[in-house]
């Protein structure tokens, strides 16, 4: 089915704005914006489960939450200036990725952003695909976009234990987004255990977190990985309990 015309600028794209005593300038009709907006969020390849994900929906329950959303909103409100990216760390259903989606969905709408969201599994099972025989397309294929977007969500980092492949792989997509200075964001359910840590003002109690023999961020993507996001990123804790269990008991069907 064709698309309905604009009636303002009748497709063209262009509408004459008057003023007075100047001759008429042509601009950008606004229906424009919102196709290329629309654009740019089909390319994001948000999840549909996230697809209505926004800073104004999202719950707040304690002070990390708040906490969180202070943080995502600042960050939207100093992009392009933003020099640093996010890492949003904590246990599961506490809205890490919910925030993650709805900074990309508001720099794109807002500031036409090139946005894009990969689960971290997703991302190295893909390209791994592009090592078999007859694969359609190249590792370059899938990487350019992990590469060259403004701002990139990487989801539930450190969710594929680490190999020296998988170590090797994520660390050359980081340091090639690092050293072109692209903003990345990344959640994790894996907290960190480095003495660092110790030192920041923590939302929650690590002993309340860790649990005996449970695996840390550097256990699941080393050393040097675990590094560079800390330096590329601003840590941010969110604690709570998790809203998929909450909804559940209340009776709400997903």
């Amino acid at each position: 089915m064709a698309k309905e015309e604009c009636p303002v600028c009748r497709g063209t794209g262009w509408v004459l704005e008057e003023s007075q005593g100047a001759a008429a300038v042509a601009k950008r009709c606004s229906c424009l914006l919102e196709r290329q907006g629309q654009l740019l969020l089909d390319k994001a390849l948000i999840p549909q489960r996230y697809q209505n994900c926004s800073l104004e929906n999202f719950e707040v329950h304690n002070d990390s939450h708040r906490h969180a959303l202070k943080i995502s909103r600042k960050f939207v409100e100093n992009y392009p200036a933003q020099d640093i990216g996010l890492l949003f760390i904590g246990p599961c259903g506490v809205g890490k990725t919910h925030l993650a989606v709805a900074i990309i969905r508001e720099l794109i709408q807002k500031k036409s952003a090139a946005c894009s969201f990969y689960d971290f599994r997703e991302l190295i099972r893909e390209i791994q695909s592009t090592y078999t025989p007859d694969s359609a397309v190249s590792e370059s294929d899938v990487l350019a976009p992990v590469f060259e977007n403004e701002v990139l969500v990487l989801d539930e980092l450190g969710a594929k234990r680490s190999s020296a492949w998988v170590e090797e792989t994520i660390f050359y997509i980081i340091n090639h987004r690092y050293n072109h200075k692209k903003l990345t964001i990344f959640t994790s359910n894996y907290l960190d255990s480095g003495d660092e840590e110790d030192t920041r003002q923590s939302f929650f109690k690590k002993s309340d977190f860790l649990k005996k023999g449970d695996d840390t961020l550097v256990d699941r993507i080393g050393i040097r990985l675990r590094s560079r996001v800390y330096e590329m990123c601003k840590v941010v804790e969110i604690w709570g309990e998790d809203y998929r269990k909450m909804a559940k008991q209340a009776g709400y069907r997903f």
